[in-house]
């Protein structure tokens, strides 16, 4: 009989990974693989899938926002439920329901069909999400082995991210836009068989109901305001369809935070939020992926509609960042080892923000090494030397019965932070292009949201300096690192 790997009891710590315990850690880069890829592969698809089934332009936003809000809207519900009713359970689960979303998806014959889908993937993708990391850190103790443990995890993830452009550019070009979702179907099918074997299931949390007040109510907020969000470079920031939500998310958060301190069993406990560690690291998270999670959407429409790249050669184009972002994510824990997690993740912003300020130098005329692959590496390895750190402190704040919730928190904080920051970031561009269609207006635009972004970078830096707090455990001593800030989805938009 197969051996499962134990997801419920973690081991004394060690610096080293067990062979059966390498099962978890590779189902769970796998799932998280797949959860970020699905967040960009579709751009370059956009324009096939319009065409073939007559899709608005609205339509075509609502392509990537139903994916990103379900995705960010019930991640805390799928979080909490992994640590309810079974990590392994609720990972078959979340991957069940993604994969069999990507099929009816690849297979839509209406452009109502293929919104379902991605809304359902999305769905899928929050329940899959918290269940990787969760997965990840049951299995393994907390010490050097977690923190290379996380490092491959953030790295993986942040590959698939990075990877996306290119991977839709190569499946549309080479067989059809129903390919960037027909994908996953076996990568699914084989994770899903090999999980159902090697993992062994693991409960945190007792069986106590879930709180369904709670998650409705969070899961409203959360989705009203990216709804917002979403609305704003449509319809305008003083318009009612962008009022109406962006004033509702927030009330019914508050109404959430209300319910929770009156429920015998939350979905969050607010003294989560209560440990320092855990509440400083994920409004770090947030505040770093609005700004980092851009990147990829400005970068892809600067090399397309200025420099007038194809999409195949705008994903070619950023593979050097992709790399970065790699490497940035699997140097980290070595480096903790010396410096710290707080001071890695002040050294990462510090990289990412000098990135950010090279790119908005950027031009109409601007070289590739100068204008897309230098800055981008700096962005990037900033990316992933600050995401490392931060999930390790968010994670190391929670109790056993508590992790698939934190895991949920971290994903929001970060997935919720690039909605967020995409959505502004793009009326930040709008706002200084104006009509302009020419790629010097486009250029000014895109230049005035990396200046933005850059600034919004220094001010998670002071952020961090002030409340992260120090988290130098001795057990992260001489990590080792093994070969092995994903993109937010982009908008389309005409030139």
């Amino acid at each position: 009989m197969t051996p499962m790997a134990d997801v419920s009891t973690p081991a004394p710590p060690s610096g080293r990974i067990r062979t059966r315990t390498w099962a978890v850690v590779l189902a769970a880069c796998v799932g998280q693989f797949l959860v970020v890829l699905d967040v960009s592969v579709v751009n370059v698809a956009l324009p096939s899938m319009r065409a073939d089934l007559g899709l608005s332009a609205t339509g075509l936003q609502w392509v990537l926002n139903a994916y990103s809000i379900a995705f960010a809207g019930f991640m805390l519900l799928g979080g909490r439920a992994a640590d309810l009713y079974g990590r392994k359970r609720m990972f078959l689960v979340g991957l069940g329901l993604f994969t069999a979303a990507s099929l009816a998806g690849g297979l839509a014959q209406e452009g109502w069909q293929l919104l379902a889908a991605r809304a359902a993937q999305g769905l899928g993708a929050a329940v899959l999400a918290p269940a990787t990391l969760t997965l990840l850190t049951a299995a393994v103790p907390e010490g050097p082995a977690r923190a290379k443990a996380i490092g491959t995890w953030m790295a993986v993830g942040a590959g698939g991210g990075a990877a996306g452009g290119l991977v839709g550019g190569v499946l549309t070009d080479a067989l059809s836009w129903r390919w960037v979702l027909l994908i996953n179907v076996p990568v699914g099918v084989l994770v899903l068989t090999g999980a159902a074997l090697w993992l062994a299931e693991g409960r945190t949390g007792g069986r106590s109901r879930i709180d369904l007040l709670g998650a409705v109510l969070v899961t409203a907020g959360l989705a009203s305001v990216a709804y917002g969000i979403v609305q704003t470079e449509e319809a305008g920031w003083t318009a009612a369809a962008t009022l109406v939500p962006l004033i509702g998310g927030p009330a019914l958060l508050g109404l959430f935070v209300l319910v929770e301190t009156r429920t015998a069993k939350p979905l969050m406990p607010l003294r989560v939020l209560g440990t320092r560690a855990v509440a400083s690291a994920n409004v770090a998270m947030l505040v770093i992926g609005s700004a980092t999670f851009s990147m990829w959407y400005f970068m892809t429409v600067y090399a397309q509609n200025v420099l007038d790249y194809s999409a195949l050669q705008a994903g070619l184009a950023l593979m050097p960042s992709s790399f970065a972002v790699v490497i940035g994510s699997k140097s980290a824990p070595r480096l903790m080892a010396r410096v710290g997690a707080k001071n890695l993740a002040l050294i990462g912003t510090v990289v990412a923000a000098a990135g950010f300020g090279w790119q908005s130098t950027m031009t109409v005329h601007g070289s590739y090494l100068t204008a897309v692959c230098l800055p981008g590496v700096l962005m990037m390895a900033g990316a992933g030397l600050a995401s490392t750190p931060l999930a390790s402190l968010a994670t190391s704040g929670a109790a056993p019965g508590e992790a698939g919730l934190v895991s949920g928190l971290v994903n929001t904080s970060r997935t919720m932070g690039g909605a967020l920051g995409l959505a502004v970031l793009s009326t930040v561009a709008a706002s200084r292009t104006g009509d302009g269609a020419d790629p010097a207006a486009l250029t000014a635009g895109y230049a005035l949201a990396f200046r933005t972004a850059g600034g919004v970078l220094l001010g998670g830096l002071l952020l961090m300096l002030l409340w992260l707090p120090r988290h130098r455990a001795p057990q992260i001593t001489s990590v080792r690192t093994a070969s092995p800030d994903a993109p937010a989805p982009a908008r389309p938009r005409s030139r």
